[in-house]
């Protein structure tokens, strides 16, 4: 066997064509009974936390107070059929994206999901995508339910590529022949942080920095029209 290879991928936005916090959210709040203003007044109010110039990382701890007193074993039911829901729309997995990870475990590379998304919502994906391992946000649970917290830093920013370190240290893997996928300004340090990056999607400062470092580029696959609602 030749030296172990990984390969790193964000999750929304990169292997995805939407995102599935907001995707998950607006099913989970109609399955629990809740009026689709709801889903609008709290995906609205998240926006203007963004607007206001309110880092990501605080914006993703608000997310979860959505899920605060919810059993975390209704959450994981709801998670695995909002994943089934989706595979039947289609379009929900950016084919570009899911090529080159496929590409990857044909060549015997790890293959890493980094994500500001949490365990319930991932699983489902991780395990269609046939991946090696998850690191995400932590919500916090006890009793057996979500407290709206979470139990450490969301998996954002810095901490995407303290965890790439992390984990290529664990594997015993050359970071310089690990290779990155992001698609927004935040999976920066992550993408600096391996030997290789790839840009997904058409962020446009990101899009010119994969320029400038002569970084690949890969497309956003179009939003099919089922996808608009959650926008």
């Amino acid at each position: 066997m030749g030296p172990t290879r990984i390969a790193y991928f964000d999750v929304d936005g990169t292997l995805t064509t939407d995102t599935s916090l907001f995707r998950f959210l607006d099913f989970y709040l109609a399955a629990t009974g809740r009026p689709p203003r709801a889903y609008q007044q709290a995906r609205q109010e998240l926006k203007a936390m963004t607007a206001m110039g309110i880092p990501r990382v605080e914006t993703n701890r608000a997310y979860f107070d959505n899920l605060a007193g919810a059993r975390a074993a209704d959450v994981a039911s709801l998670a695995r059929a909002w994943f089934q829901q989706e595979l039947h729309h289609g379009g929900y997995f950016n084919d570009h994206a899911v090529r080159a990870l496929r590409q990857h475990q044909e060549n015997g590379d790890l293959t890493i999901l980094v994500s500001g998304s949490f365990p319930a919502l991932l699983e489902p994906i991780a395990t269609w995508l046939g991946t090696d391992e998850t690191w995400c946000t932590s919500p916090q649970i006890r009793n057996g339910r979500y407290t709206g917290r979470l139990s450490a830093p969301p998996m954002i920013g810095q901490r995407k590529a303290d965890t790439v370190l992390l984990s290529a240290s664990v594997h015993r893997a050359d970071i310089r022949n690990c290779t990155a996928y992001g698609d927004h300004v935040s999976d920066l340090p992550m993408l600096h942080t391996t030997g290789r990056a790839v840009v997904v999607g058409g962020d446009e400062a990101l899009r010119r920095i994969a320029q400038c470092r002569g970084w690949r580029l890969l497309p956003a696959a179009p939003l099919s029209p089922c996808r608009t609602k959650g926008a």
